[in-house]
């Protein structure tokens, strides 16, 4: 998706999903999706022990059962562990049956009650499926990192124009988003942290 905020539409079609936590707290909640992968998530969780910070990994099945190891090294560090298929697919494209399938089969591996739709998207009926066992987790400012459009500055640039008490920022721990956030991610940490952020898990 193109914009950095979720539009009212999106949150109205959705109004059970998570997309932002208590506004009256100066805290914001760091997820990244799309890993675990070898080359960028271990890197993703030194800058986070730096930091002092924990965060919540929306990890794709099969990557899990690639790297195992990287995943238990997340979990061993004390982050918070959510769903994001097991083949990463778009529910616009796929049944209600073979969407949650899907989502069943990467629960095997990761054992947790949050979940993330790929692109932000699924079906009416796959999301009132879904609510039945996992909460949904959205954002309410996503970073575009895996844009090619843009560099780590612009990425940067988007979590101080965005962030906000409660906000749930989404980074991506994959290949796309590297060089992006090698950046971007120990730069917005210090700026949110020196402007009187907390940072938690999603509950």
């Amino acid at each position: 998706m193109l914009i950095e905020q979720p539009a009212r539409l999106l949150r109205w079609l959705y109004p059970r999903a998570l997309w932002r936590i208590n506004p009256d707290e100066r805290a914001v909640y760091l997820t990244f999706d799309d890993g675990p992968i070898p080359e960028v998530t271990p890197w993703v969780l030194d800058v986070l022990d730096k930091y002092g910070v924990k965060a919540t990994f929306f990890m794709v099945g099969d990557n899990v059962r690639k790297h195992p190891e990287v995943y238990q090294e997340v979990v061993r560090r004390g982050h918070r562990i959510g769903n994001h298929t097991y083949h990463h697919i778009g529910g616009l494209r796929h049944g209600i049956r073979s969407y949650l399938h899907d989502v069943e089969m990467a629960n095997e591996l990761l054992h947790t009650n949050l979940f993330r739709p790929p692109h932000g998207w699924m079906k009416w009926s796959q999301y009132i499926a879904v609510l039945l066992r996992y909460k949904v987790v959205m954002w309410d400012l996503v970073t575009r990192d895996y844009s090619t459009l843009l560099n780590g500055h612009d990425v940067l640039r988007n979590v101080r124009r965005m962030a906000r008490p409660g906000s749930i920022i989404t980074f991506h721990d994959s290949l796309k988003s590297h060089d992006k956030i090698l950046y971007a991610l120990p730069r917005a940490i210090e700026w949110l942290q020196a402007e009187g952020y907390a940072f938690k898990v999603i509950p």
